[in-house]
């Protein structure tokens, strides 16, 4: 099991109800036929794949109404088999047909996310290497989204903006080159922030080194290119007195993954959990 935390804030409880709101409209025109009549249900899971969702369960649905009981059997990021018992509900019925599309939605989604990256980083197992998400996340969904790669077993980049600086081409281009847009950056941080510098050739690689950059993003280089320059970037970073330079590739394609791990870089960085998955089936089954 991948032991991730996801906290319920305020902010999260605010768009489990909008995500609600959403379906329910104005009612859900089918709960007349249930009456006050209480009701008990389980979720299962029709397909191989890495669990994730299960904490939304209980806040989603205590939206609806607080007598819903939600019981794991499953935690999230641990794997499941298709047949599997995830978690059971017992509550008012009307509250549970209402949130039944909202809760299966998100969980499907962020589980084919967390089965996803779980499969990546199992190429990774024993490199040393890790895996690492980008910003091409659902909007709406990021943290959510996130949690999903760290229950793979995936790590996190930049959450957003704020979260650290990574220079572009354009950011280059526009400030005057590698060193002057690192200069400006960490005269005028509000806060102690990482910068990272994307490289598209060697000796923009060997000029953030050379400028102090926290890390570089080496883009779209082959792994026989990145055997000959990850030892002279060290190198320089040793020599510069940092020594703790962070290498990561990015633009690379899943069935390379062994290829890069191989080169002596500290992260691979992929959007493909995001926008390559698909969701784990999962459904939702009423009882008698």
């Amino acid at each position: 099991m991948v032991a991730a935390h996801l906290p319920i804030t305020p902010t999260l409880r605010r768009q489990l109800a909008d995500w609600l709101a959403e379906d329910l409209g104005r009612g859900d025109l089918s709960a007349a036929a249930l009456g006050d009549r209480r009701g008990r249900a389980h979720w299962l899971a029709k397909g191989e794949g890495v669990f994730c969702g299960g904490v939304l369960v209980e806040p989603l649905f205590q939206q609806l109404d607080p007598a819903v009981a939600v019981r794991l059997l499953v935690a999230d990021g641990e794997p499941v088999q298709a047949g599997q018992r995830l978690l059971e509900l017992e509550g008012p019925a009307t509250a549970l047909v209402a949130g039944e599309r909202t809760a299966l939605n998100l969980a499907m989604r962020l589980s084919g996310i967390a089965t996803a990256t779980a499969a990546l980083v199992a190429q990774l197992a024993g490199t040393g290497v890790r895996l690492a998400d980008t910003r091409k996340t659902s909007p709406g969904l990021r943290r959510l989204e996130k949690y999903a790669v760290r229950c793979g077993g995936g790590c996190n980049h930049r959450l957003g903006l704020d979260d650290a600086a990574m220079l572009k081409e354009n950011h280059l281009a526009w400030s005057g080159g590698v060193a002057a847009a690192i200069t400006a950056v960490r005269a005028q941080a509000p806060w102690p922030a990482r910068v990272i510098v994307e490289a598209e050739s060697a000796a923009e690689a060997i000029a953030a080194v050379e400028a102090g950059a926290d890390g570089v993003l080496l883009d779209e280089f082959s792994p026989a290119a990145l055997l000959e320059l990850v030892p002279r970037l060290r190198a320089l970073a040793v020599a510069g007195g940092s020594g703790a330079v962070v290498l990561e590739a990015s633009g690379v394609q899943p069935e390379q993954l062994a290829a890069y791990a191989a080169t002596g870089i500290d992260l691979i960085s992929t959007s493909a959990p995001m926008t390559r998955s698909r969701w784990l089936d999962l459904s939702m089954r009423f009882e008698g």
